[in-house]
């Protein structure tokens, strides 16, 4: 044989070998790990994951509790593969079926039908992937989550690929005759490439799109339970505002008897921060013990701003440089989180600095991006865990951390963030960043209730008084109501002639203490979100339609086709339908899901499973009550009940059916009710002998908290009743 034949017979078995050893498409292995809940590894998954980040807890009672489930896939339609260091997953779609989740996105919520690269970063005005909370969790309008744990860069095809061996291949079409040809064929399957050498999978069985989702958020523990102040009105000030000064604007809500349960305090505080030093300017906060206690006096709590970078003139500087990563943030040098050693000085120093001294909770900024605000993705850590790891889960660890140390000392903590990911729905924070689309903001709130992460349409500025009222009300009915003042001092009555129309719905708020916090223990023991979108809601019925596309125009040939998604109303809670109103906008559309719905104001009938047409007035944020809905208010008070507080209680009931409403309480600042320090007293209105229907409240559990009179005022609220 001559050497060109020997070479070209070693390249040839080289390269069969080669691709005889390339791994066969495979059905993975499932196994039911918790109730209704399946998980694979594929391949070789990594350390570092975004469970593993969240350190997550299951809780597995709650669990239990759900309704059983099968796999709710057929198992020989899902295919993995690893090649070249890389991971190829592939699930199956049926037609018409519709994708919900995968990540915090700002303008869709049915993401079948995109490409997506699932990546923290700072939202930049396209759903492509990059955002605060990339979460790799989708759910199906068919009842069911698909989850992949993997701190990567995860590739999305959503609907998007067509493989050539497809058992449910597209329609042929020529589109030189066909006017319904598509530039986007259809696909029967969502893919991802996680560019690493394995991961870790789960299947969440329904047998509704909401089952699927609490057995993800249970999985991670359950939703977070806030402090009651958390529940409160927040107002953030000014960059430099000193202890003085935020005291003074305490004494304005006073005096313009406006709810005020805490108080953000922005960058100044530090000594030095860009970045910082976690320590107290002396000038500004000469005694900050004794600032905090004032607050707390007055039923406030203070929440710190910061981003984790630290800065050489910090005192933790030197101790903590060890254990940091190749380059610099903001000129700060950034800890590995990772290593117990970074962990433990940050405690040390937040502990001394800050919650030894009454600090309630902290705001956690610039660990999304940009990239050019970040590490870049060459940074090493001593770890080495590397950057794109670091940069998916830092968001992650430091909530998890912050929020451990405020468990050790037995005190709730709420706070904000700008990134996130899987496995976050029991850690105090809610995201927030400086994108500031009022509409896309109530997109955003839908979206978060899919992926187990909270959301704060913040109010900051406004052009107008009727753009600043319209904020106002969406902002009181979100996770967080917040006024974030940090640049420009804007107060709730910058706009003097709506002033009354904010302080109704701040007011209105505080109102609605009971239900709002009954509602967030359902996220805590059930896994419903408190803020849900339509899809997840029982009786939804309504139909995506394709709008006019622009195919065969000379501007964009391959256009296609939109559907329209209902992404600008949510359930607030099992009964309340909340539907924001955006300025310039006179009249809106409402879809009314099945059964009849109520005016929440004047409890008149408005519909039952159609799209409505509405015109409100500008002091009202449009709220409906579904048929049986019971509401439980509290009067108007300007910060929230300490625990010996009883309160009078008023239960509204709408509509003509029966219904009932677990009430929730414990004492609304410590982790005592994880240790069954807590009351779920059930709310009931039924149909006496005379047809009409009566209001009753069970006798509250004895030794368990509870802060409300026994003596319940029921208004029920439906004409004619």
């Amino acid at each position: 044989m001559t050497i060109t034949k020997k070479i070209v017979f070693t390249l040839s078995l080289a390269l069969s070998i080669a691709f005889h050893a390339l791994p066969a498409q495979t059905v993975p292995r499932w196994q039911e790990v918790y109730p209704g809940i399946w998980k694979n590894s594929v391949g070789k998954p990594e350390k570092i994951s975004l469970l593993g980040a969240a350190a997550i807890q299951p809780a597995r009672e709650a669990l239990a509790k759900l309704p059983k489930a099968i796999f709710p896939l057929e198992k020989a339609e899902i295919s993995t593969k690893v090649i070249g260091g890389k991971t190829y997953l592939r699930f199956p779609l049926d037609e018409g079926e519709q994708v919900f989740g995968l990540g915090l996105n700002f303008q869709s919520v049915n993401q079948r039908g995109r490409i997506m690269n699932l990546h923290v970063d700072h939202y930049g005005g396209q759903d492509n992937g990059r955002t605060h909370a990339p979460v790799p969790f989708y759910v199906s309008s068919k009842g069911y989550g698909v989850l992949v744990d993997a701190a990567r860069y995860i590739t999305v095809y959503a609907g998007t690929a067509t493989r050539v061996d497809t058992k449910h291949p597209p329609i042929l079409q020529d589109r030189n005759t066909d006017k319904n040809w598509t530039a986007q064929p259809y696909s029967d399957a969502v893919e991802m490439l996680v560019p690493a050498e394995g991961a870790t999978l789960y299947v969440f069985g329904g047998p509704t799109p909401m089952h699927a989702v609490q057995r993800y958020n249970l999985m991670n523990g359950g939703g977070y339970l806030p402090p009651k102040w958390g529940l409160g009105f927040t107002q953030r000030v000014p960059t430099l505002y000193s202890q003085e000064d935020i005291l003074k604007e305490v004494q304005q809500f006073e005096e313009h008897q406006f709810p005020l349960t805490f108080i953000g305090v922005e960058p100044g505080w530090h000594s030095m921060s860009y970045p910082c030093t976690f320590e107290w300017d002396k000038t500004r906060f000469p005694n900050p013990k004794d600032f905090l206690q004032k607050l707390a006096d007055k039923g406030i709590s203070a929440n710190l701003w910061l981003n984790p970078y630290v800065s050489p003139k910090a005192s933790l500087y030197s101790k903590i440089k060890p254990f940091t990563g190749s380059h610099t943030v903001w000129n700060g040098i950034v800890p590995d989180f990772t290593m117990p050693q970074a962990r433990q000085l940050f405690k040390e120093h937040f502990m001394r600095h800050h919650l030894d001294m009454g600090v309630g909770g902290y705001k956690i900024d610039e660990v999304d991006g940009f990239d050019t605000w970040v590490w870049p993705d060459v940074a090493t850590f001593p770890s080495g865990t590397d950057a794109e790891q670091m940069r998916q889960t830092y968001g992650l660890m430091v909530q998890q951390m912050t929020a451990e140390w405020f468990k050790e000392i037995n005190k709730r903590t709420y706070g904000l963030v700008r990134a996130s990911n899987a496995g976050a729905s029991n850690l105090p924070y809610v995201i927030y960043n400086d994108y500031y689309s009022h509409r896309d903001f109530i997109t955003a709130l839908v979206n978060s209730s899919f992926i187990g992460v909270l959301w704060t349409p913040e109010v900051r500025a406004s052009s107008s008084p009727e753009e600043w009222v319209r904020r106002m009300q969406s902002v009181c009915f979100s996770p967080m109501a917040m006024i974030n003042a940090w640049a420009d001092g804007t107060k709730p009555w910058t706009f003097p002639e709506v002033e009354k129309a904010v302080s109704d719905v701040a007011n209105l708020r505080m109102q609605l203490l009971p239900y709002l916090y009954s509602t967030f223990a359902q996220y805590r023991f059930e896994g419903k979100p408190p803020f849900r979108a339509m899809n997840l809601v029982e009786g939804f019925g309504f139909k995506l339609e394709p709008e006019a596309g622009k195919l065969n125009t000379t501007d964009n040939p391959y256009a296609m086709s939109l559907r329209k998604d209902i992404n600008d109303q949510y359930m607030m809670g099992d009964y309340l339908l909340v539907a924001p109103m955006f300025a310039g906008e006179k009249s809106r559309e409402v879809y009314l899901p099945q059964g009849k719905w109520y005016d929440f104001y004047t409890g008149k009938e408005i519909g039952e499973n159609q799209v409505i047409t509405i015109t409100p007035s500008l002091d009202k944020i449009p709220l409906f009550v579904k048929d049986g809905g019971i509401i439980p208010m509290i009067p108007v008070r300007n910060q929230v009940p300490k625990a010996e507080t009883t309160l009078p209680l008023t239960v509204r009931h709408y509509g003509t059916a029966t219904g009932s409403f677990q009430l929730y309480d414990d004492d609304g600042t410590s982790f005592d009710h994880e240790k069954g320090q807590y009351s779920f007293t059930p709310l009931s209105v039924l149909k006496g002998a005379d047809g009409k229907l009566q209001g009753t409240m069970s006798v509250p559990a004895p030794g368990k908290p509870f802060g409300y009179a026994k003596e319940v005022t029921w208004v029920f609220m439906t004409m004619g009743n």
